[in-house]
């Protein structure tokens, strides 16, 4: 039920849409710092799997997930390496890079029914799908920020 009401509360707000295998996926645009270029990532040994590394950005050290491998799908090579870029987000003072294939356009969902993630996606603690979205014939995949980046508790890869 927490995330039918998570999901409701996010009508009316803007989203940054991206890519990552075949799926859009959104994230709140308030959370998104900015979108950079796919660079130099320093690997950290004995990191989760899903941590790419390090980058340095501006005198900060942040963390860049690997956006496939949070989102539990298969590691393939992206379909234009010309167009993966790493979504910035920040929250709570915190920010975290999430490599992804392709950033698409911005979206309001004001006015547009927000669905609870499909049924499946429940059996996993960690899943940060928090609701869907029916878009341009087929549906943008809501993520919670906090919980795709394990901020707050469940940081563990830091």
């Amino acid at each position: 039920m927490s995330a039918m009401a998570s999901a409701t509360d996010q009508g009316g707000q803007h989203w940054l849409t991206f890519r990552i295998a075949t799926q859009l996926y959104a994230a709140p645009l308030i959370d998104v710092s900015e979108v950079i270029r796919d660079g130099d990532i320093t690997p950290v040994p004995g990191a989760a799997d899903d941590l790419l590394g390090v980058r340095h950005l501006r005198g900060r050290i942040v963390p860049v997930l690997d956006g496939r491998q949070r989102l539990g799908l298969p590691a393939l090579p992206p379909s234009d390496p010309a167009l993966v870029r790493i979504v910035m987000l920040a929250q709570a003072g915190q920010r975290v890079g999430v490599r992804v294939d392709a950033v698409g356009e911005l979206l309001c969902s004001d006015g547009i029914d927000i669905a609870p993630p499909p049924p499946g996606r429940a059996s996993r603690r960690d899943d940060p799908v928090s609701g869907v979205l029916s878009w341009q014939g087929g549906f943008v995949a809501l993520l919670d920020v906090r919980r795709l980046c394990r901020l707050g508790g469940e940081d563990d890869h830091a």
